[in-house]
């Protein structure tokens, strides 16, 4: 499978019917991948950075008919399938990446919060996205009406993944028997977040858990791990406890209900200051052996998605400051948002962040050149 970016929208429908196809459909793609790499975040500037930007441009692109106008651009990205968009982008994404086993994959959503259309009452769009923590590159996303939807957008997304031999992690919404099921019919390993939506199961195992802990564990097997962090005047600890599920699954007869479930797991953090003092336990199940360590380690890179990938939308690329809202055009956007995050952390030649890179491809058309190296 080819790795340029570009080669894989071959099979994506120009939905503009023919006599306004004036500039074509590829040659816009790349003009808003290049923009959105340097910095632009909306549809004028786009066009501004390829109005000053065209002959660099075309070194790369014939663009005979120059750069449309900001309102063609914004009418395409409306109207353009953003299920075959991203599709073509997990095509692509899954085609660079290099499969790494043990990968822990963390699917978590953001809601785009500015998307929401008073207009027309239109709720803001919730995406679901699938991060990789070896690779630190989005996989994939799923757009959902809203945050309660996920349950049906999460399987949707993990049929357009790969992940046999890595590890699924999902919060709470995304811990349900038939996405637990799915994840290993697809080889893949899942560590989900257990809260009260489990009901039964829930109290179950925070019951049999919480006893043990308070018994010091007597004539309870388990894995044990501790860590800590300091830093910005506090010192974290967190302690994991991994049960083998079959050997005491008599104390929690919901878990058989559950596909491969092969180990329960307690995380206790205690968080410490000069004045306060906090303790958060968090209670997972997973298809992993009961290994405390792993299985800590794949929660912590599950929790990192909020710095890695959300985080750095919201800060760096503004996302939550958008305001493109109307018809597909968030959820396109949002996908040229990921591609270009994906194309600058996959850079290693230049040493700077995110933010940095982003500013120092306006400046200097040597640099944006180097980032989208092997994108056509």
């Amino acid at each position: 499978m080819q790795a340029d970016l570009l080669s894989h929208f071959n099979t994506l429908e120009d939905p503009r019917i023919d006599r306004t196809k004036r500039y074509p459909l590829i040659e816009i793609i790349f003009l808003i991948i290049s923009a959105t790499i340097s910095g632009c975040d909306g549809w004028k500037s786009i066009r501004d950075f390829g109005v000053l930007k065209l002959d660099w441009l075309r070194q790369f692109l014939p663009y005979e008919n120059g750069i449309p106008v900001d309102d063609t651009i914004a009418r395409l990205m409306r109207k353009l399938n953003n299920k075959q968009f991203a599709s073509c982008f997990t095509r692509w994404i899954q085609a660079v990446t290099e499969k790494t086993s043990g990968d822990v994959i963390a699917i978590d959503g953001k809601t785009l919060r500015r998307s929401f259309n008073t207009g027309d009452a239109k709720s803001a769009i919730h995406m679901v996205s699938a991060w990789s923590s070896a690779n630190g590159v989005v996989l994939g996303q799923e757009k959902t009406a809203e945050k309660s939807n996920e349950i049906t957008a999460i399987p949707e997304l993990l049929n357009s993944l790969a992940i046999k031999g890595c590890i699924v992690t999902i919060d709470a919404m995304g811990c349900q028997k038939d996405i637990a099921e799915q994840i290993v019919k697809q080889q893949g390993d899942y560590l989900l977040a257990l809260k009260g939506n489990q009901g039964n199961f829930h109290e179950e195992v925070v019951s049999f858990l919480t006893f043990a802990k308070e018994a010091n564990f007597k004539n309870v097997e388990h894995d044990f791990y501790e860590e800590t962090d300091a830093g910005h005047g506090r010192v974290e600890t967190r302690c994991a406890y991994a049960i083998d599920f079959k050997k005491y699954k008599k104390h929690m007869p919901e878990g058989m209900k559950w596909k491969k479930l092969a180990s329960v797991i307690m995380v206790e953090s205690v968080r410490e200051g000069r004045d306060f003092k906090t303790i958060d336990t968090r209670f997972y199940i997973s298809s992993c052996k009961a290994s405390a360590q792993p299985l800590l380690n794949a929660c912590r890179k599950h929790w990192g998605v909020e710095n890695s990938l959300h985080w750095t939308l919201d800060v760096t690329f503004r996302e939550d400051e958008s305001r493109i809202r109307k018809d597909a055009a968030p959820e396109n956007y949002a996908i040229f948002r990921h591609i270009a995050l994906n194309i600058i952390r996959r850079d290693t030649s230049i040493d700077a962040s995110i933010k940095r890179k982003r500013h120092m491809a306006a400046l200097n058309d040597d640099v944006r050149t180097t980032l989208i190296k092997g994108l056509i």
